[in-house]
């Protein structure tokens, strides 16, 4: 099969690799559309320590299943040929966190795309328990970014956000914007969001938000004068920089809470004292349980959210160069790649 495989920092080739056999308790499902993750693009320059090469990477898809293993041939609505999507998180199924709905803190959780071979290929092996079949209907470019909208769905359900909430969402990729439509979902009118590309910010405003700059104290000033000087409720930081840790920080009022959901840097000074002094609660969200990955599955089918401007379909042979202009900064909100050049789809 063909697959893009991560070599070295800043090299991915095309390379023909043997078909992955089917587990006694997968699925193989043929790849029409896998979604390059912000998340990827630290591995593709060699930042982080979860992608060694030679992998393959991709964790977003959609597509159809190809092969069944004999153990998970008997799983309800999962035949040869059905349209299916994916949750990447592999998690154990038995410790305490999956028991109680939380497998996205299993201790034993794998990724596609990171400890697991992923779905930049023709065709990628999934645990049967983890594979969806699609809603009636449902586009396959809309399935493929129910990851990203998954962990959208679950930083708005821990943040318990409300008709009386105000929020601000920092960074308007992929997450940025599912957060924002998420919250809207909630009830949430009141929604500001801050990014320093044009483009993605027209298409937050486009959705009935405000925008504020990019700059970090301009940015919080503009936040605080458009809420009387009182300040958001809720704080999203969908990049995880310094910066926009900080703006949280500091567009968020007494008593609110600032939810962290982007991974881009790991250590952060921060203003302590300005947190014990306003009880502001900082809150970690990683990924999503089970339930919100269904959830957004279901939000995506009905259209009730959805991303389709800013969003590129390209030849799986074109995406090194699409990681390399991610990188670079190409307004892109989301980029598809596809197997099939015509139209990522099959009979």
């Amino acid at each position: 099969m063909k697959a893009l495989v991560y070599l070295a920092p800043r090299r991915m080739e095309m390379q023909d690799l043997a078909p992955p056999d089917v587990g006694p308790d997968e699925v193989s499902i043929r790849v029409a559309y896998s979604g390059i993750c912000g998340s990827e693009l630290s591995g593709y320059l060699g930042m982080n320590s979860l992608r060694k090469p030679p992998l393959v990477f991709g964790h977003e898809l959609s597509g159809h299943i190809a092969a069944i293993g004999p153990r998970a041939a008997a799983a309800e609505g999962l035949t040869v040929g059905t349209r299916v999507t994916a949750n990447p998180l592999v998690s154990c199924g038995r410790c305490e966190f999956c028991v109680t709905g939380r497998q996205q803190l299993c201790e034993k959780r794998l990724l596609l795309g990171a400890s697991l071979p992923g779905s930049n290929a023709e065709y990628v092996n999934v645990p049967a328990v983890q594979v969806l079949a699609l809603p009636e209907g449902m586009d396959l470019r809309d399935a493929a970014m129910t990851e990203p909208a998954a962990c959208a769905v679950h930083a708005v359900e821990l943040s318990g956000a409300g008709p009386a909430a105000s929020a601000l969402v920092v960074g308007a990729g992929p997450i940025g914007l599912f957060l924002l439509q998420v919250l809207g979902l909630h009830g949430v009118a009141q929604r500001y969001v801050s990014d320093r590309n044009p483009d993605r910010l027209a298409m937050a405003v486009a959705m009935g938000c405000t925008a504020v700059p990019a700059d970090e104290q301009q940015a919080a000033e503009a936040v605080r004068q458009a809420t009387g000087g009182r300040g958001v409720d809720l704080a999203f930081d969908a990049v995880g920089s310094a910066q926009t840790r900080r703006t949280c920080l500091a567009s968020t009022v007494s008593g609110g809470q600032v939810l962290a959901v982007g991974l881009h840097t790991d250590l952060t000074e921060l203003p302590v004292n300005t947190v014990v002094r306003s009880e502001l609660s900082i809150r970690g969200v990683f990924a999503y349980p089970v339930s919100s990955f269904r959830t957004a599955l279901r939000w995506l089918a009905g259209h009730r959210i959805g991303l389709r401007d800013g969003v590129v379909v390209t030849p799986l042979p074109d995406g090194a160069p699409w990681y390399q202009r991610l990188i670079d900064g190409d307004a892109a909100v989301k980029v598809l790649l596809t197997p099939d050049p015509e139209t990522g789809q099959f009979p």
